[in-house]
């Protein structure tokens, strides 16, 4: 935990964002933003806030990912349905370099307060909308769940295994690449509003991010194959299209490891340290065009060899000859990494009088890093210091919009 007297500037100190949203991916980048330095005022409904709060495991009566999710955000409630809500955060947002909502498309508009509503009296606001489809399009509309999105991405249909059904890792994976898309939008945005010089007034550009496009955006060459040669990329379980030997394999304890062997030289080195050598010079896989075509081979032969050793053996054996490997990594594993601790990727904050670990955002700047000050706050923690200290509120009038539940 870095601590608010930090004397490190951070690259993004002195920019404000107003974030309006929910759950993952809005909120995902308003973590990131608020990180590397950003002032994030997070609106969240009065009462229960962000549902996020409440999922997955709970201590107190507050979900553990709040700790993380929420840290570093000034955290204030308001009643976006109910017009004094609105005409408080339209205040709040012709104060801010960005605005961040994650609403459904149009929503924001209904309740003055889309792009040009903000821009009336701030025309350099940076506007960033996340959404499951984007703003645009036949589809703008639907309801648009990561999981959903995952599908349409094109990311659900390859994963898995050729015979079986498609999987989903166990994690929200589509929310969170918005969440990047939608940090790195917001930098390009602001670098192209305040780094050059304009011979107008400074103005802002709305952001439109969408999570089937950014989970589309991981999926490689999968459209130029299909586009020129007809090639549908298909399940492969462990595998990867293409990359011979690239596989996960089990050894003789019950844990896996993964080998990437694909390199020519590293195949050679993967075979001889596996007992191989014959496999190593053989013609028929000198190059991974070759070893393709004889990809049961390959696999078969790597995989009877890790069935006579531990994954620590497999690990050590290969890492001598200098050829990938790696287990597959627990939170337990990962928690007692000497690697990962090294390398600084886990902060403390402390919650409900306790230490509790958080994961560091990467990526590690040399000169300006980022931070955790202090973990996902209560409902509501900053109403009095961001209404009075932003907006001017006086306590009387700020404890008038409580007992009316605008706040």
């Amino acid at each position: 935990m870095s601590g608010e007297g930090r004397p490190v500037p951070r690259p993004l100190q002195g920019i404000r964002v107003l974030e309006m949203g929910q759950l993952m991916a809005g909120p995902f980048a308003g973590t990131i933003l608020a990180y590397f330095g950003a002032e994030v005022i997070k609106i969240e409904p009065p009462g229960s806030g962000d549902p996020v709060r409440a999922w997955r495991l709970m201590e107190n009566g507050t979900s553990l990912w709040w700790s993380s999710l929420g840290r570093n955000k000034k955290c204030i409630t308001m009643d976006l349905r109910r017009e004094e809500g609105r005409a408080l955060a339209r205040r709040l947002a012709e104060k801010c370099d960005v605005v961040l909502e994650n609403f459904r498309p149009g929503t924001m508009e209904k309740w003055g307060l889309g792009p040009e509503d903000v821009r009336r009296n701030n025309p350099g606001v940076v506007y960033a909308r996340v959404s499951g489809y984007g703003q645009t399009g036949p589809y703008s509309g639907k309801p648009g769940y990561a999981s959903v999105c995952e599908g349409v991405g094109g990311f659900r249909y390859v994963t898995g295994f050729p015979d079986r059904p498609p999987v989903r890792p166990n994690l929200s994976l589509g929310d969170s690449l918005a969440g990047l898309h939608a940090a790195f939008g917001i930098v390009m945005a602001l670098y192209a509003r305040d780094a050059r010089e304009q011979p107008v007034r400074r103005r802002g550009q709305t952001i439109d991010v969408a999570l089937y496009e950014t989970v589309f955006n991981m999926m490689e060459s999968l459209l130029p194959e299909y586009d020129r040669l007809g090639v549908v990329r298909e399940r492969e379980g462990a595998r990867l299209t293409g990359i011979v030997p690239s596989n996960t394999y089990l050894c003789k304890d019950g844990q896996h490891v993964i080998i990437g062997g694909n390199g020519d030289s590293i195949y050679k080195r993967l075979m001889r340290a596996a007992g191989r050598p014959d496999m190593a010079d053989d013609p028929r896989f000198a190059t991974n065009a070759d070893r393709v075509k004889h990809e049961a081979l390959v696999d078969g032969a790597i995989s009877a060899w890790t069935a006579t050793r531990t994954a620590a053996e497999v690990v050590e054996v290969l890492e001598k000859a200098e050829v990938p490997v790696g287990r597959l990594y627990s939170a337990a594993d990962i928690a007692a990494d000497p690697h990962y601790q090294a390398r600084g990727m886990f902060e403390e904050v402390r919650v409900g009088g306790r230490p509790l670990k958080v994961p560091a955002i990467p990526p590690k700047l040399s000169d300006t890093p980022g931070g955790t000050d202090w973990p996902g706050p209560p409902v509501g923690a900053h109403n009095r210091e961001v209404l009075g200290g932003l907006l001017g509120l006086s306590d009387h009038e700020i404890d008038e919009l409580t007992a009316n539940g605008v706040i």
